[in-house]
This record gives structure tokens, C-alpha cells and sequence, in this order.
């Protein structure tokens, strides 16, 4: 995410950071830098302006001469201006009325508003434990009623059917009667997109909004859209009261052209961004953690809570029980490290919320987490290919086993004595941990940290 905008500014502010003084000439030459590196990643111009001035405003103020580290104080200028272009705080749903809570979705086709929808269930379901219901009110496009359907069926939503010979008021209205009966929280109405702006596009949802009078009405847009992102965005907040915005596809986005513009440009929170396919891969947009990865300086918070989001406590409790007991770390368990791993995202969902260590992020060094991610896979197949007898006894897994098991799961003999070996180098550190009470430990250490914030 952002990674052409976190190298350029990692460089560019790296040359300033360790300077004694800055003098007008630093701050040019780097603020030009700055101002390229926006450009390049899509940001609108008139966003671009209005940030560099912000900057160059306070560079040239009493905040940077009077410090003892005035290149140090540069850079928290340029992270403080960024948290407020894209809005400073996290702005949650408001969803304080009396049920049930209806939120509108509006934006383009092919922008994931029903992707959304179903991942924004999912949340409020998991997060907030809200009973959700999903209504479709496009009847142009012939599959998104049932896209929508079966959504629902997959994160537990109840769902509202329609029909394509309704009227999209009429649907909507109809659901949220529904919703009343049922003592539904949460109404989430998925609206038609067209492939680009038009009237009657623009009419329709200006006419089912003035019915429904939803409390949330969230502007989603694809990320990777860029620039164009700025005038759809234009378009909707003119159209309609927008109270927020929903980024999607941003893992694909390399720029971040959008999450910079779209708040400056609609003047309304970005509250979510879709960060993968999956139904979970929805999250909270914080403006300073995401300034922060920009800056190559990381995002731990957010890699704590997709840890303690995906982890499997019942798993993990069964774990240090055995080892508790003396029993040993088998290759079951292993693969359910393995497991646990790919469910946080791999290691290429980690590599923008670690930090960089002189503007090089470790995980990037050569295409390592490339060849890493690769790996982890191998070595689950592996396992997979392996008998229940072979996977609980690794160490009884003799040279004609190997073979046999490298020819199920399509890889080399060494690849299997590989998986072996770094499987003992495990079992000799779970051991550390089940005895000194080193995994319960940390295990409590990354719920206490969440939970204290």
C-alpha cells in the first residue's frame, strides 16, 4: 500500500532529518521533492498546493528555528500536515438513532459497494454485535441482487429479497418495515452504479435518500482510480449529504493518490478501507497510522489488532496446555502456526507496518518476503502430504517417507529434510517458552497492549 509514495518521501526526507539547520534552501529544495512525490502518486493538484504551503508555513516559523533538531522537527511537520489532509482522527459509524440504522451505499460500478456491504455486515456483526440486514436496490445489473444474497448467507446477515421489476424506493422502504418487525439494528442498502456519472443515475439516489433518510450515507470508491477518484467524489458530495467514505482495493493501490485527496476534495471522513478480497478485510482508517506508513515509519497498533483479529485463542490455549504437559510440538501444530500466519496476511500484508531502518524495510531486501510467502505455502502442502502418523512422529519420517511425501506434494527430497529441520528449530523454542511461561506471556502481552489503548 502507498509504496511508491513511502520510498520517494523515505528518500527525500531522509536527506533533511539529520540536518543541524535548515535554511530556506533545504526546505526549497526538499518541499519540491515533497511536491513531486504527490504529483507522482496522483494527489490533486489543489491538494498538492495547499499542503506544500501548510509546510512551508510552519518550516519557516519559530517551531523549526527554536528546536535543537530542527531537520527531526521538519519531518513531524510533513506527518502532523498529512494526518490532517486525510482527516486527523478515525471517524466511526454513527449509528445513535433508533433502530434500525440505515446506511445508504452509493459510487460507481466496479467500485465494491457490494463487497462492501457484506464486509461492513461482517464487522458490525463481529465488532459491535449488531443484527444487520442487506437489501439490494439495484435492479439494473442482473447478478448483484444474488451477489448480494449470497454475501449474506457468508457473513450471517439476514437478507431482504428483490426483485429487477421492482422500484428501488419501493424495496427499500419495504426492508426497513421489515427491519422494525424484526428488531434489526442495522439496515445496509446496496444502490446501483452506473460506469460513469449521469443524471438519472444522480436523480434515482437523490430520490431514494430523501425516503429513507439515511443516518450514514458512505461514498465508496476504488482506490487505484486515482486522480478520477477526486471528480466522482466531487460529483456524489454535490449530489448528495455524504458523511463518509469507504477506500477500497486499497492493498492494490501503490500510490495513495485517493486516501490523500478524497477527504480535502468532499470534506468528509475516510472510515473504512477494504484491504483485500476476503469478508474480514475491512478496517478502521486511521489518518496518523496510515501517515505513518507513508512515512516508512510503520504501523504496529494496526499489526496488533489484525494479530489479535485473526488469532485463534482456543487453538493457542490448547497449545501451551500440551507443551505444559511435556508433550511435544508436532507438525500439526506447526502447520497451524503456518496457519495463523497466512490468516494475518502473510508477509506481504506486514511489510508497510514495519518500520524502516534507514528508509529499507528488511522485509523487502531482495524480494525477501516474496520468496517467504512462497514458502509458506510450500511447506503447508507439504505437511498436508504427509500421514497423521508422520505429521505427530517427524523425527520417525525415514528417506523413503521423504521421498514418497516429495512426490505428493510436488517438491524436492531437501525440501522435505528442510521443513524437518526448521520444524525442530520451532520445537527447541517452544520449549523455552512452555517452560519459562515465555508464549503465554507474549500471548498476553498482545491482548494487554490492545486492550490498554
Amino acid at each position: 500500500m502507498f509504496k511508491n509514495l513511502t520510498d520517494r518521501f523515505s528518500q527525500t526526507l531522509r536527506h533533511v532529518s539529520g540536518k543541524a539547520k535548515l535554511t530556506e534552501n533545504n526546505i526549497k529544495d526538499t518541499l519540491r521533492e515533497v511536491r513531486i512525490a504527490l504529483l507522482e502518486a496522483d494527489v490533486a493538484l489543489p491538494v498538492v498546493k495547499d499542503f506544500i504551503n501548510s509546510i512551508q508555513n510552519r518550516a519557516v516559523g519559530t517551531e523549526v528555528s527554536r528546536s535543537l533538531t530542527p531537520g527531526q522537527v521538519f519531518v513531524k511537520i510533513v506527518q502532523s500536515e498529512l494526518e490532517s489532509m486525510m482527516g486527523v482522527v478515525n471517524e466511526d459509524l454513527n449509528l445513535s438513532t433508533v433502530p434500525p440504522a440505515v446506511l445508504l451505499m452509493a459510487g460507481l460500478q466496479g467500485a465494491g459497494k457490494t463487497t462492501t456491504a457484506g464486509k461492513l455486515a461482517l464487522l458490525l456483526k463481529k465488532n459491535k454485535k449488531k443484527s444487520v440486514m442487506l437489501v439490494s436496490v439495484d435492479v439494473y445489473r442482473p447478478a448483484a441482487i444474488k451477489q448480494l444474497e449470497m454475501l449474506a448467507i457468508q457473513v450471517g446477515a439476514t437478507f431482504f429479497s428483490s426483485t429487477m421489476s421492482q422500484k428501488p424506493v419501493d424495496i427499500a422502504g419495504d426492508a426497513i418495515k421489515e427491519a422494525k418487525i424484526k428488531c434489526i439494528d442495522v439496515v445496509i442498502v446496496d444502490t446501483a452504479g452506473r460506469l460513469h456519472i449521469d443524471e438519472e443515475m444522480m436523480m434515482e439516489i437523490k430520490a431514494l435518500h430523501a425516503v429513507i433518510n439515511p443516518i450514514e450515507t458512505l461514498f465508496v470508491v476504488d482506490a487505484m482510480t486515482g486522480q478520477d477518484s477526486v471528480n466522482i467524489a466531487k460529483a456524489f458530495g454535490e449530489a448528495l449529504p455524504l458523511t463518509g467514505v469507504i477506500l477500497t482495493k486499497v492493498d492494490g493501490d501503490a500510490r495513495g493518490g485517493a486516501a490523500l485527496s478524497v477527504k480535502a476534495i468532499t470534506g468528509k471522513p475516510i472510515k473504512y478501507i477494504g484491504m483485500g478480497e476476503k469478508s474480514e478485510a475491512l478496517e478502521l482508517f486511521h489518518p496518523k497510522r496510515i501517515a505513518s506508513r507513508i512515512l516508512g515509519m510503520g504501523d504496529v497498533l494496526s499489526l496488533i489488532e489484525q494479530a489479535e483479529a485473526t488469532f485463534e485463542k482456543d487453538k493457542a490455549d490448547k497449545l501451551i496446555k500440551k507443551l505444559k504437559k511435556g508433550n511435544g510440538f508436532d507438525l500439526e501444530d506447526f502447520r497451524d502456526q503456518l496457519h495463523q500466519m497466512r490468516n494475518i496476511g502473510g508477509l506481504s500484508s506486514l511489510i508497510d507496518k514495519i518500520p524502516k531502518i534507514d528508509g529499507v524495510n528488511l522485509l523487502q531486501i531482495g524480494n525477501v518476503h516474496g520468496a517467504a510467502e512462497k514458502q509458506l505455502k510450500q511447506m503447508e502442502v507439504i505437511i498436508n502430504s504427509m500421514t497423521t502418523y508422520e505429521r505427530r512422529n517427524p523425527e520417525l519420517i525415514s528417506a523413503s517417507r521423504k521421498r514418497r511425501i516429495a512426490m505428493g506434494s510436488g517438491t524436492q527430497v531437501q525440501d522435505i529434510g528442510r521443513l524437518i529441520k526448521q520444524h525442530k528449530q520451532m520445537q527447541n523454542m517452544m520449549k523455552t517458552f512452555s517452560t519459562k511461561g515465555g508464549m503465554a506471556k507474549i500471548m498476553h502481552s498482545i491482548s494487554g497492549s490492545v486492550s490498554k489503548r
